[in-house]
């Protein structure tokens, strides 16, 4: 009786950690294309990405690169004072979106043109991303308000 006891003890361990395992792969799994990091275009500019990966890039839209083109595609650069990565897009422009202004892509980067299958603009007059934000910061372009105070 006492054995039998200890076997099933050890059977509801080994069927607890496969249960647990098998989870935890089928969540990575779900995942794998839902996770999406985000660059500056610094960073961006240092180590280029793969074509296939898919990523975020925030920053300023560069003054005087915004071009719309045959329908709805339209190109510009991003910025974070630094560097400046061409951005082409196929859709509808948010309305808040234009130059000199913050703005989060999500894409890939092919030959040296970031491809965007999704443009995030500012949602009022004192947002920024907080990532775009933390990059521009990092080159030296933006002063956060509250330092100011």
């Amino acid at each position: 009786m006492k054995n039998l006891k200890k076997r099933r003890r050890i059977q509801v361990i080994l069927v607890a950690f496969v249960a647990l395992a098998l989870s935890t792969a089928l969540i990575g799994y779900g995942m794998r294309d839902g996770i999406n990091f985000f660059r500056s275009p610094s960073q961006i500019a240092e180590a280029p990405p793969e074509a296939n990966e898919v990523f975020r890039i925030g920053g300023l839209v560069e003054e005087g690169t915004l071009q719309r083109g045959q329908g709805e595609t339209v190109s510009f650069s991003v910025t974070d004072g630094a560097h400046s990565i061409l951005v082409t897009f196929t859709g509808v422009l948010p309305d808040l979106f234009k130059e000199n202004e913050g703005m989060v892509g999500t894409g890939s980067y092919v030959d040296g043109v970031f491809i965007a299958h999704e443009i995030l603009a500012k949602h009022d007059e004192t947002y920024m991303p907080k990532e775009v934000i933390d990059a521009l910061e990092d080159a030296g372009v933006y002063r956060h308000m509250e330092e100011d105070v």
